[in-house]
């Protein structure tokens, strides 16, 4: 199965076994690959790092809630676009929900036509999210690919310290930051300092907090 195959999945986990088989019916009908799980464990079991789709996810389940299942999911930071439902109407939870980044939250019983559209938006978010992995990923590994002490001119060239500076505050001659600096340069694949900055940043918004404090 390649990328774009798995990322349209639409996996239900549901603790109703009527609802899963109806869902299933109805979505592998409309052309949807639908995977059925009974309760959150055994689809967290299931799930890989890198899996995207939708989730259409039951609130109120035996064991781990929908509700604490979608922590689970916003912890692990997996590309998974979430669509609640449920039996049961809460405004404020929803809301929060939603807040939190759900795509919908859906009060059943809801109309084929309402849950095909969100389940196409969801398919959406979750590749712009599976892109959003495969940049951050891809940054992460070549972030690591430096040396400690290439790490710390990168820090204090993005934090805008001229190389004369950079010399000065790491005990070292201009040439070898020069050398340090070009090494970093190629290693995090950027081809001025522009862009380079431009990354770093996108990094420390992807985890809210500053790149030097990621390991």
């Amino acid at each position: 199965m390649n990328g774009m195959e798995e990322g349209r999945i639409v996996h239900v986990v549901d603790d109703d076994e009527a609802m899963r088989d109806s869902l299933q019916w109805l979505l592998e009908g409309k052309g949807h690959r639908v995977r059925t799980y009974a309760d959150a464990a055994s689809f967290l079991a299931a799930i890989g790092a890198q899996d995207g789709g939708c989730v259409l996810l039951d609130v109120r389940m035996p064991g781990m809630s929908g509700l604490e299942l979608f922590e689970e999911l916003r912890r692990r930071e997996l590309p998974l676009a979430v669509i609640f439902i449920t039996g049961h109407g809460d405004i404020p939870m929803a809301v929060r929900m939603l807040r939190k980044g759900a795509v919908d939250f859906l009060e059943k019983p809801f109309s084929d036509v309402q849950l095909i559209d969100r389940i196409e938006e969801a398919l959406g978010r979750s590749r712009t999210l599976r892109e959003r992995q495969r940049r951050r990923l891809e940054i992460e590994r070549r972030l690591a690919s430096l040396s400690q002490r290439e790490r710390e001119v990168l820090l204090l060239i993005v934090a805008g310290r001229l190389n004369k500076q950079v010399a000065d505050d790491l005990g070292i001659s201009i040439k070898t930051v020069e050398v340090y600096r070009a090494r970093v340069m190629e290693k995090m694949a950027s081809e001025s300092l522009a862009e380079l900055v431009q990354t770093m940043t996108w990094l420390e918004e992807e985890h809210a907090r500053p790149w030097g404090q990621l390991e």
